[in-house]
């Protein structure tokens, strides 16, 4: 049985917060389903106004390509069809939660998917991880890359990737046949101490129901 498919996703943005004007750069995302990648999205995207010296640098996004790029509200209308009510993922889920919602909602939406934070959950399945920043857990978990951080589509690739290991290291260590988006959500929630005991326990319950 197929686990939850779920989109993952990362913003690239001109700073912090909306709440102080700020507005999403760039966009990518990814379509896990199976446990592979089975879509893509991504975009940059013009906020109306020029970004600063630091996010050119950080990002490697400079000012000519957002001012060449579609407009942000033009981009959020396109990805709310990609996302297509599917349960959404992101690492430091908070950060990207704002964003998308002030976006969606320059548009004139809102969200109706779920959220989860794969940076929560990796505190739950790599509780001895060195930390838990994605470049970090990227290394801790193997997982391939070119090098490429803090571009929205290779941050989204890169998570979709840890999402699809945390599964796997959970149904391996647990004994699950599944694990849901669910699962995964609450997993995130609870803390690090009880983290075992409720996966124990979801294992238990779903060795009962598949007998």
């Amino acid at each position: 049985m197929n686990d939850t498919p779920v989109i993952v996703l990362d913003f690239e943005t001109s700073g912090l917060s909306p709440h102080y004007g700020d507005r999403a750069i760039e966009i990518g995302a990814v379509r896990i389903e199976g446990n592979m990648v089975t879509g893509r999205f991504q975009s940059l995207m013009n906020p109306g106004f020029r970004i600063s010296s630091f996010i050119e640098s950080f990002t490697g996004i400079s000012n000519d390509m957002v001012a060449a790029a579609p407009p942000c509200e033009e981009v959020m209308e396109q990805f709310a069809e990609f996302i297509d009510g599917l349960p959404l993922v992101a690492h430091n889920a908070s950060f990207d939660r704002r964003f998308l919602d002030a976006e969606l909602g320059f548009i004139g939406k809102s969200r109706s998917s779920r959220m989860a934070c794969s940076m929560l959950a990796a505190r739950r399945v790599y509780p001895n991880a060195p930390n838990h920043q994605l470049r970090t857990l990227v290394r801790y978990c193997g997982i391939h890359t070119n090098g490429t951080f803090h571009r929205a589509l290779a941050d989204a690739e890169m998570t979709g990737h840890l999402w699809i290991a945390m599964i796997a290291a959970v149904k391996d260590t647990f004994g699950l046949s599944r694990v849901s988006f669910d699962m995964m959500r609450k997993l995130s929630r609870i803390s690090k101490a009880k983290a075992p005991a409720f996966l124990e326990r979801a294992a238990g319950e779903q060795h009962v129901n598949e007998i």
